[in-house]
């Protein structure tokens, strides 16, 4: 496992790390508080020392898990969670998005809840769950300098909602210097890291990127193939026909990224995300140990080559040569777009994931 530093922080984290959003929820499939521990104590032995959780991942569950997990390891890793959720004062209906509170006070107290959960008394990374830019003002800016100079977090961020809010976001972001944005980024769904990449590049920021979903829900991994069917016992299942099929096709034309013996597609598609030097870590979703240690791996993989790199952005740019949409486009605006039209940028139809909570 390689290591690299978040933003203009000090704090180190694994190339590929953990997103906790998988344990103390039921959004992936049910699993025991002992299958996660044990997902997390595995994670650590493969070297992965960055933890990604959030305060409204299980109402809490999440972090308490985590929490628990880590505790015997404490100084040996990096834990990272997210505010601006009220669960606390409103019931979680099905999947949908829960009303968000995003003030200073508000950014404090659940920074203090979270730590009371997690049993620790400061986090490496605290981040603006899927804020909306005109809510974070300068009483939201203050309260996490605040947090900081008081030693209750060491760097901060912003981590994007996919059809909550992320141009304007992330553009902010990275100006304010906030140390990571975490984003939606993967072969089958480019435009957002690329835009922030010519964003860093344009300010000279210091920000981090911290791309999450990177194998497409299951698609890049090949975990959701034709064999397996529709019947997911999870948010994928409720996914139209046309962003199976679409995703298919365009593993097919990606083959030439695998090596045999040296660089499976799961790793392919976290090692494209490394290849970019703004990527601090890449959090994939993880479902079994054979999971982690296939993917930790790809921290020490061949890199994908200039070749490749370039062949990638053809195929991309000509949407892997398919014609119809996935049946997802509705789902990956921007607040209703206007901020994306602006901008210029072109909502190429692609695969990958999306959904309202994260």
């Amino acid at each position: 496992m390689n290591y690299r530093t978040l933003g203009g922080s000090d704090v180190e984290v694994s190339e590929v790390g953990f997103g906790a959003w998988v344990v103390g929820t039921d959004w992936w499939g049910d699993r025991t508080t002992q299958d996660s521990i044990d997902l997390i104590h595995h994670a650590i032995e493969e070297g992965i020392t960055y933890f990604d959780t959030g305060d409204v991942y299980g109402h809490g569950e999440s972090e308490r898990v985590v929490g628990e997990a880590v505790s015997e390891y404490r100084d040996e890793v990096t834990l990272a969670t997210k505010v601006g959720y009220d669960f606390y004062n409103n019931p979680q209906a099905g999947h949908g998005e829960l009303p968000k509170e995003m003030t200073g006070e508000w950014v404090r107290s659940a920074t203090e809840k979270s730590l009371d959960r997690l049993g620790v008394d400061h986090v490496e990374l605290l981040q603006l769950h899927n804020a909306n830019v005109d809510e974070v003002d300068e009483d939201v800016l203050e309260a996490l300098d605040e947090l900081r100079e008081e030693g209750l977090v060491d760097a901060v961020g912003w981590a994007l909602g996919p059809s909550i809010g992320w141009l304007a976001e992330g553009d902010m972001a990275i100006t304010e210097e906030f140390d990571s944005v975490q984003l939606v980024w993967n072969l089958f769904e480019q435009e957002v890291g690329e835009h922030f990449l010519e964003t860093i590049e344009h300010t000279g920021s210091s920000t981090s990127l911290v791309p999450r979903v990177p194998h497409s829900s299951g698609l890049l991994n090949e975990q959701v193939t034709p064999e397996t069917g529709h019947d997911l016992d999870d948010h994928r299942g409720f996914r139209p026909d046309a962003w199976y099929e679409t995703g298919w096709e365009k593993l097919e034309t990606l083959r030439f990224l695998e090596r045999e013996g040296e660089r499976t597609m799961g790793q392919a598609a976290i090692a494209f995300l490394l290849s970019h030097d703004a990527v601090a870590t890449v959090t994939p979703t993880f479902h079994t140990k054979a999971d982690i240690t296939e993917w930790a791996a790809a921290s020490d993989v061949p890199k994908l080559t200039d070749e490749e790199l370039t062949r990638v952005k053809d195929l991309y740019a000509d949407n892997f040569g398919i014609e119809r949409d996935d049946g997802m486009d509705s789902l990956r605006s921007s607040v209703d777009g206007d901020d994306i039209a602006a901008a210029g940028i072109d909502k190429r139809p692609s695969a990958g994931p999306r959904n309202s909570a994260d």
